[in-house]
């Protein structure tokens, strides 16, 4: 029997029931979209157990950092990743998860509030004007126009350079690079026993990945942070409170505490920019991988009604910010998802409320160390550092703005800068050289922007 008869009778089937599988076919498009309910249940359980681990890394590895307390960090990470993808599957009807991203709450930690010295409750009102900033991008179609300003050479830098600052954190976090005197950074002691743990994770962890094992970021923290029991680094839990909450915390440390009147005091013209730029690449590369690979672009590989996505997104954005957690954007393990056949908003339905019942299990964020979640951040850049291969670096007026991208955002410790001197370096040396027909004219708008960032350091 062909795939779509096998759909169809399930459908008929389910209407037979009671009618639910006739209501969500109508709601989500299952018969159109080829795919049935049970498969979206499992490809939304299989795109959760893919990203669970944003649950236990950006808290402590970012949160906890700039100065939220753990559970309030957590349950806040829970309910804007919950709520955010179940906006993204009932409104967008997409099978694309959103959480709290990776590289954005790098920037929120240590930028936004370590190097410029903003509070967190300031950064989290710069999150949510950046949100309202990506909302007017796109109902006003602007996302489209600043998206073929950039040259490709550049997006793709971003993305790499991101990946070593991730990797970088990941390796101080691990304690295997530490700071030094002579060098600026060095090899850490690698018989210290939090140290000798986060190797044993990243090892456990590479592993289970490279079998391709499901749920092997998530199982590697599992199995780190009970051998850290082991060796007396994790902390024991003395009974099922230390485990389970038999009530949903609220994170009422940060929710609405955002400082927006401070943000705006502060003047974070270019640093708002920078993350609405961020998000939108991370929301932009996202969606068309994702939907590409399920098959739901057009024959001019674009995604119909893709303005409802990036509505969500800048929606899942504020969210954040309310809430107390950093930039929401779209993640890239919704792919694991659709490879179990997830064609539909339904999957990330079920995603999302799958998230918001690891409510109750946020005590266990409390127990798992730092050593155990570093070792994700390492092989995620190892992972987002392979679009170096589609670079050309024959060009030099391609080959060194690319250079500066990605060299100075782990060097500065700051994506901000990494991009304004790409930015800056291409528009400069393409015009310079005579090449000025590759220079898209927002490119002089936003190396102008950049440049004031730099000027004002």
């Amino acid at each position: 029997m062909e795939k779509e008869e096998i759909v169809a009778e399930e459908y008929r089937e389910g209407t037979a029931r009671g009618g639910k599988t006739g209501f969500l076919e109508q709601y989500f498009d299952l018969l159109q979209r080829k795919t049935t309910v049970k498969t979206e249940v499992m490809a939304g359980l299989t795109t959760f157990i893919a990203m669970s681990y944003l649950i236990f890394v950006v808290p402590s590895q970012f949160l906890v950092v700039a100065g939220i307390p753990q559970m309030s960090a957590t349950a806040a990470v829970i309910l804007s990743t919950g709520i955010a993808t179940l906006l993204m599957g009932f409104y967008a009807n997409l099978p694309i998860a959103m959480g709290s991203g990776l590289g954005l709450g790098a920037v929120f930690a240590f930028i936004m509030v370590g190097s410029m010295g903003l509070s967190w409750q300031t950064a989290l009102g710069a999150v949510f004007i950046s949100g309202v900033l990506f909302f007017i991008l796109a109902i006003t179609n602007v996302t489209q126009m600043v998206i073929e300003a950039i040259p490709s050479c550049l997006k793709a830098a971003i993305g790499v350079g991101l990946g070593l600052f991730i990797a970088f954190i990941g390796f101080k976090g691990a304690g295997i690079i530490v700071s030094s005197p002579g060098t600026m950074i060095t090899l850490g002691t690698l018989h210290n026993p939090n140290t000798i743990l986060a190797l044993v994770g990243l090892v456990l962890t590479s592993i289970l990945f490279a079998k391709k094992i499901k749920g092997a970021f998530l199982l590697g923290i599992l199995a780190t942070t009970i051998v850290g029991m082991f060796m007396g680094i994790t902390k024991m839990p003395t009974s099922l409170a230390d485990i389970i909450s038999f009530v949903p915390p609220i994170p009422v440390d940060t929710i609405g505490q955002l400082d927006i009147a401070g943000a705006v005091g502060y003047g974070l013209v270019s640093i708002v920019f920078t993350i609405t730029i961020v998000d939108l690449f991370d929301n932009i590369g996202t969606l068309i991988a994702v939907t590409g690979k399920a098959g739901l672009l057009d024959k001019n590989n674009n995604l119909p009604g893709i303005n409802k996505a990036l509505l969500a997104g800048s929606a899942a954005t504020m969210l954040g910010g309310f809430f107390g957690s950093c930039t929401i954007t779209s993640y890239l393990e919704s792919a694991v998802g659709v490879a179990e056949g997830g064609r539909t908003g339904l999957s990330s339905v079920v995603t999302g409320i799958l998230f918001l019942c690891t409510l109750f299990l946020t005590p266990l964020a409390g127990i798992v160390p730092g050593a155990a979640t570093a070792p994700i951040l390492i092989i995620l850049g190892a992972l987002m550092i392979e679009g170096i291969v589609h670079l050309d670096f024959s060009d030099f007026t391609n080959g060194m703005p690319i250079f500066l991208t990605i060299i100075l955002m782990p060097l500065t410790g700051n994506i901000v800068e990494g991009m304004a001197f790409g930015f800056i370096s291409y528009t400069l040396l393409k015009l310079v050289t005579g090449k000025k027909s590759e220079i898209h004219p927002l490119m002089y708008v936003l190396s102008f922007i950049f440049a004031i960032h730099l000027y004002m350091k």
